[in-house]
């Protein structure tokens, strides 16, 4: 069985006015991401992940944001359109791994619906989602909330037919 690993990363600023979107789920608070597409900083770092793991390059080379193309769209199908790059290459999702750092608003009680709405793009159950929340203590750029930030793993397999 082949497999590959990736991971991801990814930061917005935050700036109040904005939406917050993260893991396909809107959050309710006072800021919200500054972005080209909706900032959705999770779902960033997992395209980043997908595509890292096949060696596909990063989400700016696929989608990159320069143009009215990408312009404040959904970051959800910007996900589907890399699990789309996964499968045509042979390959499924085994499991991802995920943590969001962020100062304010506390995740815990948005995760179970992050982990549903990531687990229905991906096609997997959502046993194999997991989404994580932590601070960082008040310190650096997230801890001052002045942006949010989101790592990502994911383990793939080859598809045999």
């Amino acid at each position: 069985m082949e497999l590959r690993i990736g991971n991801g990363f990814d930061v917005h600023a935050l700036a109040e006015g904005e939406n917050l979107w993260l893991g396909g789920i809107f959050i309710e608070h006072d800021k919200g991401t500054v972005a080209h597409s909706d900032g959705d900083v999770l779902i960033h770092a997992l395209c980043d992940a997908l595509l890292g793991a096949l060696a596909l390059g990063d989400i700016g080379q696929h989608f990159p944001d320069t143009g009215n193309e990408y312009k404040d769209i959904d970051s959800k199908i910007l996900l589907k359109k890399c699990c789309e790059l996964i499968k045509n290459k042979g390959y499924q999702v085994i499991n991802i791994d995920s943590t969001v750092c962020a100062q304010k608003p506390k995740l815990s009680s948005y995760i179970p619906n992050m982990r549903q709405k990531l687990a229905e793009i991906l096609s997997v159950s959502t046993d194999r989602v997991s989404v994580k929340a932590t601070t960082t203590e008040k310190l650096g750029f997230v801890g001052r909330e002045e942006g949010i930030s989101a790592y990502a793993t994911v383990l793939l397999k080859k598809v045999l037919f």
